[in-house]
């Protein structure tokens, strides 16, 4: 098959299946290089289109794609949306009882499956392998492929195993995925699976839909109620230990909310419960701690609160990207003080090995600097991800109620020039120890004679920090995690240092103050609420969650163009072939209906 033949045919797939009409950046060539058999790193935020790089490909190769998931959750809502796409894939996993695996062996023999779904610990059974062996196997796709990586946040021990499928199938393309990965968990990942020379796409971390907010934690609970008090659809609040889920979910039920706990210390079926009622939207809420992190496959999650810092930014990242999947405006909301992150670091200290110490309360200190930026906080977020950007989002609590900005050049040449004379060898407390003046036994006698030994005294700790991480998130210095967290300078602080640039920076404050609402999107608020009837009888029907038939966007897009026929519902985006098969019809109907009654002038 030609090149260009091959690229119209994807066109098809993703028009006739998928119901898109263009591909999102950067999935053509990933699918492409897939297609052609190479090896690939796709690194895509939560909703960015990771699912479709490696599902185009399944559907377009000869064989069977194995993916594999680190949750038995995640792959039956998995299997079911696909399934709902006309493309045949199944799952094998431990809940399933004897007969339905079987079947799916069936399947799997007979060549009729395009995607099957395993865990890592099912897929590295030697029985499983030999099994492979003998089939056509189009590819394999790793997600949340971090899980791999020692310098990951959510480092799984049976991941570092998966470096077989290479070995064994040499001529098998291996894709790794995942959303939440820095530059260095990035090259492990190529590393530890084995990865040959590996077509890589980065694309942008960032999640314009979501509006990132932090606030000072006084009164938890009033504040949690009063806020999801304000809120419309459904969303998730998380919580450092059981404990505190429990407590929070009895009372916001006895508010009357509906809302229930999720976390390890469930049994399986009670877990399973919960997720359901929240997919088919029974309940609003889940009260949750990290188990239910990446086990939701749910597209329309409007909010997700932090009722306690998380343990570093990719989780952070990872947990609030279970808002907004659909594209639709969502919130995250972090609840925000010191004594919980002095609380988590203790956990840290406490609970982590030697070899791993270090790194994990680097990539704590990284997440305080988040809840204490005085900066556009997606810029912070973007720039650990290595994606720097001088742009101010205008969909955070910091853009949207500024904090006062100063002339901060000197401050900034005060630390960047400590720094240098430190041999760029010291940690962000060490600088602000000689800048201060301090004298203890900790501090090398030689440093107070330096130029830039007690410079700083005018200010407190707490201010220097709040400078010293702004220069972080400006991309003027970075922390180095390797070499035990010493600041280093980065080539765009020359200009700071020879004073050849201006420099603002934000006075600190202590408090945030509530933000300012923004323009919501106008759409028939009534016909969407039609529609969404509409889906959940539907799904209610044929047993699957409502986003599975339609997902929020698509309703919206609906009433937006309003098809009257089968031709312009085509059109919608979300719809492809099958779901117009089986669901045009209704809505249709519904869409006449509603129609012919304000051309009535029904009320």
């Amino acid at each position: 098959m030609k090149d260009s033949q091959s690229c119209v045919d994807l066109h098809h797939t993703l028009s006739t299946i998928f119901g898109f009409d263009e591909f999102r950046d950067g999935q053509l060539s990933v699918i492409e290089n897939i297609v052609a058999g190479k090896d690939a790193l796709v690194l895509l935020p939560t909703g960015g289109g990771k699912s479709l790089c490696y599902q185009l490909p399944a559907i377009a190769m000869p064989g069977t794609a194995v993916v594999v998931s680190p949750l038995i959750s995640l792959m039956q809502d998995q299997v079911e949306q696909v399934n709902e796409l006309g493309v045949k894939a199944a799952f094998i996993n431990s809940s399933q009882a004897q007969e339905q695996q079987q079947h799916t062996y069936d399947l799997l023999n007979n060549g009729q499956l395009d995607l099957l779904y395993v865990s890592p610990e099912k897929l590295l059974q030697h029985s499983f392998l030999k099994l492979l062996s003998n089939l056509t196997v189009s590819l394999f796709a790793i997600d949340e492929a971090h899980c791999v990586s020692h310098w990951g946040h959510d480092f799984r021990a049976d991941y570092r195993q998966l470096y077989q499928l290479k070995q064994r199938f040499p001529d098998v393309p291996v894709v790794g995925l995942t959303a939440t990965a820095d530059r260095t968990t990035q090259a492990d990942i190529v590393a530890q699976l084995g990865l040959n020379d590996p077509f890589v796409h980065k694309g942008s971390f960032d999640r314009p839909n979501i509006r990132y907010r932090v606030v000072q934690k006084y009164k938890a609970f009033e504040q949690v109620a009063q806020y999801i008090d304000e809120q419309d659809g459904s969303g998730i609040i998380y919580c450092n230990s059981r404990a505190k889920v429990d407590d929070l979910t009895q009372k916001l039920q006895k508010r009357g909310l509906r809302c229930a706990s999720y976390h390890a210390g469930m049994e399986s079926e009670e877990r399973a419960w919960v997720q359901r009622q929240f997919l088919t939207d029974s309940i609003q809420v889940v009260i949750a701690t990290v188990a239910f992190g990446m086990g939701i496959n749910k597209s329309n999650v409007r909010f997700v609160v932090h009722h306690d810092v998380p343990r570093s930014i990719e989780s952070y990242y990872q947990e609030t990207g279970r808002a907004g999947r659909d594209g639709l405006p969502s919130e995250a909301l972090l609840l925000f003080d010191e004594k919980d992150a002095a609380r988590v670091r203790q956990w840290i200290e406490q609970g982590e090995n030697e070899e791993r110490l270090a790194l994990c309360l680097q990539k704590f200190a990284a997440m305080e600097s988040f809840g204490d930026a005085l900066t556009c906080r997606r810029q912070v977020l973007l720039n650990y991800f290595s994606e720097l950007t001088h742009t101010h989002c205008g969909n955070c609590d910091i853009c949207l109620d500024p904090p006062k900005m100063i002339d901060g050049l000197v401050l900034a040449q005060k630390v960047l020039s400590c720094i240098l004379r430190l041999q760029q060898s010291a940690t962000a407390q060490y600088v602000i120890d000689i800048l201060r003046g301090r004298q203890h036994k900790k501090l090398d006698p030689a440093h107070f004679e330096l130029s830039t030994y007690g410079i700083g005294k005018a200010h407190s700790d707490a201010y220097w920090h709040s400078i010293i991480n702004q220069l972080i998130h400006k991309g003027l210095l970075r922390v180095d995690i390797e070499a035990h967290a010493v600041l280093r300078i980065t080539e765009g602080a020359r200009p700071v240092l020879k004073g050849e640039t201006q420099l603002q920076i934000a006075t600190p404050r202590l408090d945030v103050k509530s933000n300012k609402k923004s323009e919501s999107k106008v759409y028939d608020k009534e016909l969407f609420a039609r529609l969404k009837h509409l889906r959940k009888v539907i799904a209610d029907e044929n047993g699957v969650p409502p986003f599975v038939v339609f997902s929020d966007a698509t309703l919206i897009d609906i009433t937006e163009k309003l098809p009257q026929t089968d031709g312009q519902f085509l059109q919608v985006s979300g719809v492809g072939n099958t779901k117009l098969e089986r669901y045009g019809d209704a809505f249709l109907t519904l869409l006449k209906d509603y129609s012919n009654r304000d051309h009535m002038g029904v009320a």
